[in-house]
């Protein structure tokens, strides 16, 4: 007879409520940790997730040790807080209850031609989910699996107005005329702490824009803690020329 759990009814298994961060570890530490822990912590309000029993000091010296285990001088690490306590749903009961889970990994492997589409699946803005990072990524998933069968890397998704938001699994950057534009938050992109020290070392500006801004731009950008900074080599099989802007060596990243 197959071996199943039926005692587990927390509001984590049932419906992913829970909330991470992923960061890179440059020089065997985590990169803009206050960022990362700034969103963490504002994400668990929103979603009601009690972290008071978490100190930050206490985070960042098990993940410290992590770290020195794994001997992982350059990579990422992922924390995740999930709330496990009874889903009322189901009958539960008993006391608000919150797990805490670090897990470590070397760095992503980033294709040399790195190719970007237009995703078929649209944003929604007006989601209580829109612009946090909960672990309710199945959509974000999809919409980059759907996207590897056609042969791409990633893709630029777009909301339901017509705005580029950013990709399935990262914020968007490109530069036109010399200047360089993200999405501002209003599409329901995810402030990523990557985008935002962007932000904070280069000259940008927030728009909402239409797809057609893409059409041809002097050069695309995909940031996020995972990847850093990755240059696009061809968006919509059209090819893009890799031209030498301070974004890229902006954020540190050693394979």
């Amino acid at each position: 007879m197959p071996q199943f759990n039926s005692t587990d009814t927390s509001n984590a298994k049932f419906y992913g409520k829970r909330v991470f961060t992923t960061t890179a570890i440059v020089d065997a530490a985590p990169f803009l940790w206050e960022k990362h822990w700034r969103r963490l912590t504002a994400n668990a309000a929103k979603l009601d997730i009690d972290i008071s029993e978490y100190l930050e000091s206490e985070i960042l010296e098990a993940l410290a040790l992590e770290i020195e285990k794994e001997n992982l001088a350059a990579g990422r690490a992922r924390i995740t807080f999930s709330d496990e306590s009874p889903s009322e749903i189901w009958g539960g009961r008993g006391e608000r209850e919150t797990s805490l889970s670090i897990i470590t990994a070397a760095s992503r492997e980033i294709p040399k031609d790195f190719k970007l589409t237009i995703s078929h699946h649209r944003v929604n803005t007006t989601s209580p989910l829109a612009g946090i990072k909960s672990c309710n990524y199945l959509e974000h998933l999809l919409a980059q699996d759907e996207a590897k069968r056609r042969g791409f890397h990633e893709a630029i998704r777009l909301n339901e107005r017509g705005e580029v938001v950013s990709a399935c699994m990262a914020n968007v950057f490109w530069l036109s005329d010399g200047k360089l534009f993200t999405p501002s938050l209003r599409t329901g992109c995810l402030e990523g702490t990557t985008r935002e020290f962007v932000l904070e070392n280069l000259d940008c500006e927030e728009v909402e824009a239409g797809i057609e801004e893409l059409d041809r731009p002097d050069a695309i950008f995909l940031t996020s803690a995972g990847i850093g900074v990755v240059a696009v080599a061809e968006f919509e099989k059209r090819a893009i020329n890799k031209i030498d802007h301070p974004i890229k060596s902006l954020i540190p990243r050693k394979n």
